[in-house]
């Protein structure tokens, strides 16, 4: 039989704000991914230009199979860049490639919160993984009060790094727009699209970590208190 818990409507607003912020950065990134850059640069030659030109030849470039996924790895210095943003010379590319190399930048001036974040990695994929079970855990064991604890902390953890992972993201936009106006890589009306590319991008992050910090209360809600549930 199905249970309703107040609770569920926690999930259901982080949903909602996921998918709102989702819908958001597609119908920027689909809609500036039509308008060509008036100087015909693709992604794959802006990343190069802002990397060279910061004196980051060290960092390679590399195209994806498929068409997302857009990441800078600070293991091997490797930006790397979905297809159509690799070889198109779109406005939405040349946001992307830049807003990566913003990564790289943080990565070279070792910038705190990116190094932060960095560290956090593997107790957050602890922590989003093995956060709920060992909470199940705690209470299938006569609500294992210190099971049950671990679990939420763990999964606090994974919160942790959503947040830590919203100025990283900010400062990454802002050095991209800063370093498409300094070395010319669109006008400036293309700029203004760009920026609107980027900010619906953040929004996503923003997303992710409100509804992360919305299943964390509701598993405080649930499982914080010290009463022991019979039901």
């Amino acid at each position: 039989m199905f249970y309703w818990d107040p609770t569920y409507i926690l999930v259901l607003i982080g949903m909602l704000i996921c998918l709102g912020a989702s819908a958001m950065v597609n119908s920027a990134m689909a809609r500036y991914s039509r308008v060509r850059n008036s100087g015909g640069i693709t992604g794959e030659e802006a990343a190069r230009r802002i990397l060279n030109n910061e004196g980051l030849y060290n960092v390679q470039i590399e195209c994806l199979k498929s068409g997302g996924g857009d990441h800078y790895d600070p293991r091997t210095n490797t930006v790397r860049l979905g297809y159509e943003n690799f070889s198109q010379p779109s406005v939405t590319a040349v946001g992307v490639a830049a807003h990566e190399c913003g990564h790289a930048i943080q990565h070279a001036k070792g910038y705190a919160p990116l190094n932060f974040r960095s560290a956090l990695v593997p107790v957050a994929n602890i922590g989003s993984r093995l956060g709920l079970p060992i909470i199940i855990l705690g209470v299938i064991l006569s609500w294992n009060r210190i099971l049950i604890e671990i679990g939420i902390w763990a999964f606090a953890l994974a919160v942790l790094f959503q947040l830590v992972t919203l100025p990283v993201e900010f400062n990454a936009s802002a050095r991209a727009v800063a370093k498409i106006g300094q070395y010319g890589l669109l006008t400036e009306e293309e700029t203004k699209g760009c920026k609107k590319v980027l900010t619906a991008a953040a929004m996503t992050y923003v997303a992710a970590a409100a509804s992360a910090i919305l299943q964390l209360l509701r598993l405080v809600i649930l499982f914080g208190g010290n009463r022991r549930r019979d039901d």
